[in-house]
């Protein structure tokens, strides 16, 4: 990549139709009791893509119809969003159900149905209500404004407390090029991926394949650094959509600011994982878990996600417990190559463990710095130069109760 002077502004009041020539809507049309559940998301032209897709053996019928656009069409145009029904496990009336909504959304919008993407979110096994989708279509009215990307972001919420939006902007050939991202997932969130949808737009001209690349490798860093509950669910997308219409020459990593877009990108996706991972259901807090000095980044990212995601780690954090044996434990267990007379622990700023020997700490500090939203807890490894985050959030009663209702 090109050392050229990377420059990204946060944007804030945008969302996911900042980037020239995006529109989108989400309404209320049946399939949920009361709350928006059908959206839709759309670019003036057809845009390169890219996705990643869950790794759960069980995938929904959605999906199929998705990555044959991304995989085999190389461009898309909309994608069309329903939550509180998943369309998995519903066998060929599924597969019929979600390659109608592909129809559907093209007729809507005038455009080949190849160029349309669907996605769903919501309970699993259930057949879907397509009377309500077929009439909520019909209903949709896409727009550029603030409000219109509002009622995208809610209506792919399910359990979700919170929208997840972020937008930034980057300088690339003069051109002002604008990143924006949305996302849902509260629980099941064990990337590689999750019950989480992402979306991402942007109006930097960039072609499928070099932006597959970088998306797929982002990935790794920001959507599977982050675990809520250790399960994985059978309809995890994340879609970029790049339309080109800002205007710069097309990015490859030979161009000489590739490094604007590639960062701003990995920021977007960032603020998204984190922005899950601190609404995971029931969350209080959000745990971060920095590794250094491991054999190598791969073997650092494995033990950050095992500590941030051990259910006796999550639960001293809810607790306000400075328990650091949880988390040398959850070291140990990870599989990757320790030595435990090296390994140093810090809770926020305050050492816990230094070269495997426990250091004497105030426990009223502690308990202060646990009590705070955000926890980060650093392990140093002594082993090489591997550095790796993951993120997560405490366990806490409500999750047991939000998931033993969740159907209900």
């Amino acid at each position: 990549m090109s050392n050229t002077l990377y420059e990204m502004r946060k944007i804030s009041s945008k969302n996911i139709v900042a980037p020239k020539g995006f529109s989108a809507a989400g309404i209320h049309c049946g399939i949920k009791h009361k709350k928006k559940d059908l959206a839709i998301l759309a670019s003036d032209v057809p845009a390169s893509v890219a996705g990643v897709f869950t790794t759960n053996a069980v995938q929904a019928a959605p999906l199929t119809v998705t990555k044959e656009v991304v995989y085999n069409t190389g461009k898309m145009q909309a994608i069309i969003v329903n939550s509180g029904n998943a369309n998995a496990c519903t066998g060929k009336q599924g597969i019929m159900d979600a390659y109608e909504m592909q129809k559907l959304a093209a007729e809507k919008l005038g455009i080949p149905h190849t160029y349309v993407g669907v996605a769903s979110t919501g309970v699993i096994g259930e057949i879907m209500k397509m009377e309500p989708v077929r009439t909520g279509v019909e209903k949709l009215q896409l727009g550029k404004s603030l409000e219109n990307g509002i009622d995208f972001a809610q209506a792919i919420l399910t359990t979700d407390t919170v929208m997840k939006n972020t937008t930034y902007s980057t300088l690339i050939d003069g051109k002002e090029v604008i990143i924006s991202g949305t996302a849902k997932g509260s629980g099941m969130i064990e990337p590689n991926m999750a019950t989480m949808l992402g979306f991402i737009t942007t109006d930097a001209n960039i072609e499928s394949k070099e932006l597959q690349e970088a998306l797929s490798e982002i990935t790794d860093l920001t959507f599977n650094a982050i675990t809520v509950d250790g399960d994985t669910s059978t309809n995890d997308t994340v879609i970029v959509m790049a339309n080109g219409l800002a205007g710069n020459d097309p990015l490859s990593p030979s161009h000489p600011e590739w490094n604007n877009f590639y960062r701003t990108l990995k920021t977007v996706a960032e603020d998204l994982a984190k922005s899950i991972a601190r609404d995971g259901e029931g969350a209080t807090k959000l745990i971060e878990v920095e590794v250094d000095g491991a054999l190598n980044d791969e073997e650092a990212r494995k033990i950050a996600k095992t500590v941030v995601g051990s259910p006796l780690v999550k639960t001293a954090v809810f607790g306000n417990d400075a328990n650091w044996g949880r988390i040398i434990a959850a070291v140990g267990y990870s599989g990757a190559t320790i030595d435990p007379e090296k390994i140093s622990i810090k809770i926020g700023p305050a050492l816990m463990v230094q070269n495997g020997e426990p250091i004497p700490f105030s426990e009223e500090q502690l308990i202060q710095i646990l009590k705070s939203n955000e926890v980060k807890i650093t392990v140093s490894l002594a082993q090489g130069d591997g550095h790796g985050l993951a993120w997560g959030c405490d366990l806490t009663y409500d999750y047991v109760q939000i998931n033993a209702s969740y159907r209900s």
